[in-house]
């Protein structure tokens, strides 16, 4: 038997379970298997930059599985879970936008699914509608992303000092690199 075959794993009883988890580097220290992830053996999907999305399974409330490549049937297409994990994830997780003390906003989850905002277009359009500029973001950490209008260089020098710390203070690091949504395209790429 596959290990897709198991019970546990059949994607009939996972699929709505399944979520995106941006990231840079392969580690996880709040998943049950996310010490050591593997490009060779755990579905990627590539994203802005440098960052990729991995696949988590909820398991129990607050425990997460690393969706492996045997754990999926062979013929599983990348796009359509992709797509299905981020329904799981509009469905499931509710982001509510704050603010951060140098003047700048932040997005609020649950403290697992922070960073996986970035998947999600219309949140960035809104940001950047609402500030009526492009906006430069930062996601240092799994469960923080910050980010302020393009327009506010001192405010980007906050934010970038700011998620620096973080970056350096935690165990689930995503980047200290800054992205930048653009209003009119609508397109999310490395700020430079």
């Amino acid at each position: 038997m596959m290990k897709y075959e198991e019970e546990h794993y059949l994607y009939e009883n996972i699929k709505d379970k399944i979520y995106p988890w941006v990231k840079e580097s392969l580690v996880d220290h709040k998943a049950l298997n996310g010490k050591y992830i593997s490009d060779k053996d755990t579905p990627i999907v590539s994203f802005a930059g440098d960052l990729m999305v991995i696949f988590v399974i909820e398991r129990d409330k607050g425990t997460y599985e690393i969706l492996k490549d045997n754990m999926l049937p062979p013929d599983t297409d990348m796009e359509l879970l992709y797509h299905t994990a981020c329904e799981n994830l509009a469905r499931n997780v509710k982001f509510v936008i704050g603010h951060t003390l140098y003047g700048g906003f932040s997005i609020i989850a649950d403290g697992y699914h922070e960073a996986s905002s970035l998947c999600f277009k219309h949140i960035w359009s809104m940001c950047s509608e609402k500030l009526d500029d492009d906006i430069v973001i930062m996601v240092p950490t799994k469960d923080m992303v910050l980010f302020v209008p393009a327009g506010n260089q001192k405010q980007i020098e906050e934010m970038k000092a700011y998620g620096i710390q973080s970056f350096e203070r935690s165990f689930d690091k995503v980047s200290t690199k800054l992205l930048r949504f653009t209003k009119e395209g609508k397109e999310l790429t490395v700020y430079e």
